[in-house]
């Protein structure tokens, strides 16, 4: 079993990620494979509304000259999905925004699948728009049908200044129980 992360924050290995490797850690301690995806430098830009992913219907997005199809190709291949982001502006970050745009209308178009994948947000936040952030990144998961495990406390954790987030107690703690809980529904799924 694995589980791909896509870290949306625009500073490659600052809080998002951070957190990201704390959920990784109890992943691995179950034996579960991990990778992680910074989107920091990548090229991804939103959905255009084309609509030829549901003509085509090759499990990619028809706007080849970014990274969103080497991205839909790693979600596909994985059984877990973790989308992680800063807040901007009380919202997900602009690439996390673009990633889901495109990979969800993907999905839908090919017969929802992500469907009964595990899908987990992780939210790293400042001060405000953390719930708003953590609520749209559910959403995406949600309307693809995929399994939302929960943890002790919603999946964020606050610090500004990358590695800050290790100094909140609770949102450490959140981030180790949702890596248990993750590994345990993903056993539990696949009959392990």
């Amino acid at each position: 079993m694995k589980i791909v992360a896509f870290s949306g924050s625009a500073r490659k290995d600052g809080n998002t990620a951070f957190l990201v490797g704390k959920v990784f850690e109890e992943l691995k301690k179950e034996g579960i494979g991990t990778e992680l995806v910074q989107l920091a430098g990548k090229k991804i830009r939103g959905c255009i509304a084309c609509f030829r992913c549901f003509e085509n219907r090759d499990r990619r997005c028809n706007v080849r000259d970014d990274d969103v199809n080497a991205c839909i190709e790693k979600m596909d291949q994985a059984d877990g999905i973790i989308l992680a982001s800063p807040v901007y502006f009380a919202t997900v970050s602009s690439e996390i925004k673009a990633l889901m745009d495109r990979t969800g209308l993907v999905a839908i178009a090919n017969d929802h699948m992500f469907a009964r994948k595990v899908g987990a947000a992780v939210v790293a936040v400042r001060r405000g728009g953390a719930v708003t952030t953590f609520d749209s990144i559910n959403r995406f998961f949600f309307i693809n049908q995929m399994v939302v495990p929960g943890s002790s406390y919603w999946n964020f954790a606050f610090g500004l200044n990358p590695g800050e987030v290790e100094g909140d107690e609770e949102g450490m703690q959140t981030m180790r129980n949702l890596g248990g809980n993750m590994a345990w529904l993903m056993k539990k799924i696949h009959g392990a």
